[in-house]
């Protein structure tokens, strides 16, 4: 009797053992699954489109369609779209939520090139990103505490002539007390508007629609 006492309190252990090991799994799978809802939620996009192009660009950017560009001259503005940044990219950072990524076109440029869209005396260079030529130029500029970077690609032989800009604005770390901001994190940053910028779609007048990436 005692020996089927044992072996029946050892079965009952070695199933209990199981059992505790199947629900401590499935305790820990379970943020696994809410962990993919929410990347999958932050990845949510949304297209805008006029007649001349569409762009896509993520759904929780502010989408300013009367975008007007004043940097180059005040009597000639440059037409466009801005999509900023949400405010929540910012916080904690020494990202300003005043940065953006737009979408501006000049009608009436002969040549589409990068340096008509800064104010700077800069020269523009072609670049090739995924077999599209690009005039690029930037200029940086330092105020008070605060620096801001522009960027723009310029989409060679376009018409008319399209450029998308990046304006990025932070503050130096020096004017934060410790541990009340941190560096953004640039590469992300970069990664999300070169994303937008791919996604550029020329409208063409008098033919289908083309990506800017056939552009040649």
């Amino acid at each position: 009797m005692l020996k089927f006492f044992v072996i029946g309190t050892a079965l009952i252990m070695v199933i209990g053992g199981i059992v505790y090991f199947l629900q401590s799994k499935a305790r820990v799978a379970t943020p696994a699954v809410e962990s993919t809802a929410q990347v999958s939620l932050q990845a949510a996009t949304s297209t805008y489109a006029t007649t001349t192009f569409s762009v896509v660009y993520p759904a929780n950017f502010s989408v300013d369609s009367n975008f007007a560009n004043n940097e180059v001259s005040n009597k000639k503005l440059i037409g466009g779209v801005k999509f900023s940044i949400p405010d929540t990219m910012a916080t904690g950072t020494n990202l300003a939520a005043e940065t953006f990524v737009s979408v501006e076109q000049l009608p009436r440029a002969k040549i589409c090139s990068g340096d008509i869209y800064l104010k700077d005396n800069v020269k523009s260079t072609t670049v090739k990103d995924g077999g599209v030529n690009y005039s690029f130029a930037t200029t940086s500029q330092a105020a008070v505490g605060a620096t801001y970077d522009e960027y723009v690609y310029a989409l060679v032989g376009s018409n008319p002539c399209t450029a998308v800009r990046y304006y990025i604005l932070t503050s130096d770390m020096g004017t934060y007390s410790p541990g009340e901001a941190k560096p953004y994190d640039a590469a992300a940053l970069m990664k999300i508007f070169d994303d937008i910028r791919h996604s550029l779609v020329l409208i063409s007048q008098t033919s289908a629609p083309s990506t800017a990436h056939s552009q040649r």
